[in-house]
């Protein structure tokens, strides 16, 4: 019998493994699901692939799951980082929903020059990367790390990381990524609802590991520039070929 319920856990998987629940857990299975002990779920922490578990114990404030069988083993998504900078609070949600969904294996909140938020709230996003994964299938969720300075970040690159930057005066810069560059660590930058400041774009330009590119001739949304650009970058040199 196979699961119609998919969850996240923060607890080692395997045969036999005996999996406890929380409070929130519990209530979304019990509660809201209305499954029973017997029921089946699938399991995945993001480390040990895909599990299918029964419900040994089912209460209003916890119970148990037992692993049965493994049903997907772990599939990374390539090593490639999302950076945006934060946007609306509900466009930023989408924003790392959709990084998630599209096989981000990191997504890095930055703040520019012109950046509206001065804050995020990191376990929030991480929370909404978790549900990303749950209901797309997926078997790894992507760090969401906390708002770090667009200066800081690059003043710390890590070597050999390529770097994708978006930006909308580029208009006609079309997008080269030769094939001999697949398997690189990359990142994609996106920058915010006012785009880069005279003194980012400079500095970028001039970083020997960046590749300057336009996403078309219409000056997007900073939320859809984001999805655009990821999509471009796997079916180029990610896991969608």
């Amino acid at each position: 019998m196979s699961a119609k319920v998919r969850l996240y856990v923060d607890h080692p998987l395997g045969a036999g493994q005996s999996v406890p629940l929380d409070r929130d857990q519990a209530h979304y299975l019990f509660g809201v699901m209305r499954l029973a002990v017997g029921a089946r779920v699938a399991l995945f922490n993001g480390k040990d692939g895909e599990w299918l578990a029964e419900v040994a114990e089912a209460g209003k404030r916890g119970g148990s799951l037992t692993c049965e069988e493994q049903t997907r083993s772990l599939q990374m998504p390539p090593d490639l980082w999302l950076i945006f900078a934060p946007i609306k609070k509900a466009r930023t949600d989408f924003i790392v929903e959709k990084a998630a969904e599209m096989g981000a294996a990191r997504i890095v909140p930055v703040q520019t020059e012109f950046t509206n938020s001065e804050r995020i709230r990191q376990d929030r996003l991480q929370a909404h990367a978790v549900e990303a994964a749950e209901q797309c299938g997926g078997t790894f969720v992507p760090e969401v790390a906390d708002l770090v300075k667009l200066n800081r970040l690059l003043d710390q690159w890590p070597e050999g990381r390529q770097l994708m930057f978006c930006d909308e005066a580029e208009v006609g810069s079309a997008l080269r990524l030769a094939s001999a560059e697949k398997g690189r660590p990359w990142a994609i930058l996106i920058g915010p609802e006012g785009g880069f400041s005279e003194a980012e774009r400079s500095r970028l330009k001039a970083l020997p590991f960046a590749h300057v590119v336009s996403l078309g001739p219409r000056v997007l949304r900073a939320d859809t520039a984001a999805v655009a650009a990821m999509t471009v970058w796997q079916q180029a040199l990610g896991d969608w070929q």
